[in-house]
């Protein structure tokens, strides 16, 4: 088989190691493709290469291929391609303020080969904002990789990146993916993939750093700067950066730039509370609070689309059930291990349905027109500041529909949700304060 630059192989995956840069798959008790060093995540063999009995293995990356510690990995070094003065970026549209501002810090970032955090508002247009960024890395012959811990978002940008970058090929890689990588130029991809790369990509975007599994796995931290050129550069973007970061961007020793905005320059919506009582009680008895249901009459009168956040499938799927006897069609639910995921967020969007129930699984990634939003529960663990402030972020993404109503139904106030709206409120003052909205 032929070996693309940047990619690590097994022997067995090439016909010829010639001329192959080779380095040991594990050495002083650290696997070099996925960064373990925790004990017990290595096991031992009765090894057919080497001979010995306890020939050590990673079980961190073995859905991977296995590696052993007689084994060595190879790969042929990645270089860039040629310059290219011809416009790549095929894209008419106008950036607000805010993002033109975003995108010329991506763009200065990239020049001086230096990491950046892009922290900008859910709805303000983040893709947007990296095109120009892309554009120039492109153009100047790099291999660029714009990485999400999430599928559904690769899925989501991968037509839209097609769209704007008509010549440039383009290579989506995530577990299922019948796309194989064979040197593009661009590639998108989730962040587990990057375990099968090493100094691959000059330029490396990262969008939705805080989502899980990215935010929970230690590992997939090192496969991104392992993917990447030493002299490259990294550009991180979310809406909810973790507290660390935020305290480094306050005290100087993060280098960042922040869009409190959305590009339609109307403010984000700011959750309501509602003190629904102890709703696991009610649902097995067969109740559901007076003021879920008339929260989901109104938007019925208004014909609006609606999304209802639960803490867990067991509560979701009880609460189908109650609605139903309500009289109410029983609803459509999704979560992670739907396998008709993508179709039920289709369904929504084209109203062939007007209400969905879903775990966090939609919580960032996802774009509705008009859609109201509820929290069921948000008292729970699960509903942390970072995962309300991106679900109150679904609602009022579109120019045509800047507003709406975002409500978290819960059993006792909690920190989590009273930082999350102070997070949004404080987003929009600074907006204001720095004319990027009209109200």
């Amino acid at each position: 088989m032929d070996v693309f630059p940047g990619r690590l192989y097994q022997a067995s995956e090439v016909e010829n190691i010639s001329g192959l840069e080779e380095i040991a798959a594990i050495s002083e008790n650290k696997c070099f493709r996925c960064g373990n060093t925790n004990p017990v995540l290595f096991g031992e063999m009765d090894c057919a290469f080497c001979g010995k009995e306890t020939c050590a293995y990673c079980r961190n990356c073995i859905v991977m291929g296995r590696v052993n510690s007689c084994q060595s990995l190879y790969y042929r070094k990645t270089s860039t391609l040629a310059e290219t003065k011809s416009a790549l970026l095929n894209w008419d549209g106008t950036l607000s303020k805010g993002q033109q501002k975003a995108s010329n810090a991506v763009v200065d970032s990239l020049e001086q080969s230096r990491n950046m955090l892009l922290w900008a508002v859910a709805g303000s247009g983040k893709t947007e904002m990296m095109f120009e960024g892309m554009n120039w890395a492109l153009r100047k012959g790099y291999r660029v990789c714009l990485a999400s811990p999430r599928v559904d978002v690769c899925l989501e940008l991968h037509p839209r990146l097609k769209a704007v970058f008509p010549t440039v090929e383009i290579v989506c890689l995530y577990g299922d993916s019948e796309d194989k990588y064979q040197g593009e130029q661009f590639v998108l991809a989730t962040t587990h993939q990057l375990i099968r790369f090493y100094e691959a990509f000059q330029v490396i975007f990262i969008d939705e750093v805080d989502a899980f599994p990215y935010a929970k796995d230690p590992f997939l931290e090192y496969a991104v700067e392992k993917s990447r050129t030493k002299e490259g550069a990294t550009i991180v973007i979310t809406a909810t950066p973790e507290k660390k970061w935020q305290q480094e961007c306050a005290n100087g020793k993060r280098h960042f730039v922040k869009i409190p905005a959305r590009y339609h320059r109307r403010k984000l919506p700011v959750p309501r509370l509602c003190w629904i009582g102890p709703w696991k009680k009610k649902l097995t008895q067969g109740k559901i609070s007076p003021k879920l249901i008339t929260w989901i009459n109104n938007i019925k009168l208004k014909k609006q689309p609606a999304l209802i956040f639960f803490p867990e499938i067991e509560a979701m799927n009880n609460f189908a059930e109650v609605l139903a006897t309500y009289g109410f069609e029983k609803p459509v639910t999704v979560h992670s291990a739907d396998g008709a995921r993508k179709e039920k967020v289709e369904w929504l969007r084209e109203r062939k349905i007007d209400l969905l129930l879903t775990t966090t699984i939609l919580e960032r990634g996802v774009t509705f027109t008009d859609v109201q939003v509820a929290v069921f529960g948000s008292e729970e663990k699960i509903f942390t500041e970072a995962a309300l402030v991106q679900i109150a972020g679904r609602a009022g993404r579109k120019m045509t529909h800047p507003t709406g109503d975002v409500c978290f139904f819960h059993y006792g106030k909690t920190a989590e949700m009273n930082r999350a709206i102070s997070h949004i409120k404080k987003m929009n003052e600074l907006g204001l304060a720095e004319g990027m909205l009209d109200d």
